[in-house]
């Protein structure tokens, strides 16, 4: 693969400044943002002062675990506007989640917080190896979803060329790519897949394509996956952080020279990771879930959010600005089968260390009585093979999950192309079991 480090010195002062100068910037934007937040968000006023905290009692960083959480759900009795801080009229757009478990997440953003997006997309391409000048294949969706334009923006700030794709179409994704040389791709991993399998069903050679960074985001994806990825295209493949009550994408990405955890663009989020049950903060280097607040938000400052992703915090490497590790799931993704807790991404890994399986997959959850049982629909990987080949594979891949996850699982293999694809973030989940 392509060296595609960048240089030293066309990194931002604040990547590489010393961690005293990181903190302190941070402690002083804090308060700002603690100020901002209680004196024009009621939600904030009265969720302050029910736990007896005020702004002015931020002296140092680690008094941010006296304030409240807050959760999705205050975002959705909050909607539409409730959790903004600026009037509407000074609002300059506005994205929302789907809403597919309830009410959308509304969250808006001035012509400063945009500004402030794109610089932070742009900052994390950069990270990944994108250069100015350089071709970049949008493939995120776009509308109410922050993908899209998220990484357009950025992707013009940083100064190339943007090819506003969205997703769907597969074959003409991969004509695209290859008319206009795109050299980055923006896209989640698991569409990426189904990008690949079209070039194999071209009858082109991926190694061939312009392709020379994926920045892939929006939903947890395994090494092993980063691995098939970039054999495949010959390409780098690194990972964007980011969801949509924070800013967006952008938040957190891989560097290109290191790809051992996602650096945190730490001057405007700040990070603590929690014990998911007593919401205890964890020191760094401990596992659990992830919590920020935003430090220079202005349309919708964001206070101690739980965003449910699983990761824990590590040094600095790349950049003096600390990591977050490759989220490995949700503690709202996890499945309890039989007492035992399952993350899809332990799924995808044994997988993808199976031969003959592909890596699309989607899992079943029913119940036979009182007893939960989990099926894994999988395909055989492209080209032909019988059908005791299949069974077989699909009978190690049986043993694996038994043996390495510590569940049972049935297995339900299919022809190539068998499992249902997404052409945004994959549906790994379908749970039938009955509610209550």
């Amino acid at each position: 693969m392509e060296d595609r480090t960048p240089r030293r010195e066309d990194l931002d002062p604040i990547e590489i400044a010393s961690r005293d100068e990181i903190m302190g910037l941070q402690l002083d934007r804090l308060r700002w943002s603690l100020r901002h937040a209680y004196d024009n968000v009621p939600f904030y006023r009265a969720s302050f002062d029910a736990a007896g905290v005020h702004p002015d009692d931020l002296r140092d960083l680690s008094d941010l675990a006296k304030f409240p959480f807050t959760v999705k759900q205050d975002l959705r009795d909050n909607y539409p506007f409730g959790m903004f801080a600026v009037p509407r009229e000074q609002v300059a757009r506005i994205h929302a989640s789907s809403g597919t478990t309830g009410k959308p997440t509304v969250v808006g953003y001035t012509a400063r917080d945009i500004e402030t997006w794109a610089t932070c997309v742009a900052r994390s391409m950069r990270a990944s190896g994108t250069r100015p000048g350089d071709v970049v294949h949008v493939a995120y969706g776009y509308g109410l979803f922050t993908g899209g334009l998220g990484a357009h923006y950025g992707a013009e700030k940083l100064g190339c060329t943007v090819v506003p794709v969205s997703g769907g179409m597969t074959p003409r994704q991969v004509q695209l790519i290859e008319d206009f040389g795109a050299s980055t791709i923006m896209v989640t991993p698991s569409y990426a897949l189904s990008i690949l399998d079209e070039y194999r069903e071209q009858g082109r050679d991926p190694r061939e394509s312009p392709l020379r960074v994926g920045i892939f985001g929006a939903e947890p994806w395994t090494n092993a996956m980063r691995q098939e990825i970039e054999q495949a295209f010959d390409m780098h493949a690194v990972d964007i952080y980011g969801l949509s009550e924070v800013m967006g994408p952008g938040v957190a990405n891989e560097c290109v020279e290191t790809k051992d955890g996602l650096h945190i663009w730490e001057d405007h989020f700040y990070p603590e990771v929690i014990d998911p049950v007593t919401g205890a903060v964890l020191p760094d280097g401990e596992k659990g879930e992830l919590v920020f607040t935003s430090l220079t938000k202005e349309a919708f400052p964001i206070i101690r959010y739980r965003t449910r992703d699983l990761t824990r915090l590590l040094p600095g490497t790349a950049r003096s600005m600390r990591r977050m590790e490759k989220v490995t799931g949700r503690s709202d993704d996890m499945m309890i089968v039989r007492g035992v807790n399952v993350f899809p991404t332990q799924i995808e890994e044994q997988l993808m260390a199976t031969p003959g399986l592909g890596p699309h997959f989607q899992i079943e959850l029913t119940r036979e009585g009182r007893m939960d049982v989990m099926t894994v629909h999988v395909e055989a990987a492209q080209g032909p093979m019988g059908t005791d080949r299949l069974e077989q594979a699909a009978q190690g891949l049986k043993r694996r999950i038994k043996e390495r996850v510590g569940v049972s699982a049935e297995i339900v293999a299919h022809g190539s192309g068998g499992v249902p694809r997404s052409q945004g973030k994959a549906v790994r989940i379908v749970d039938k079991r009955p509610k209550g």
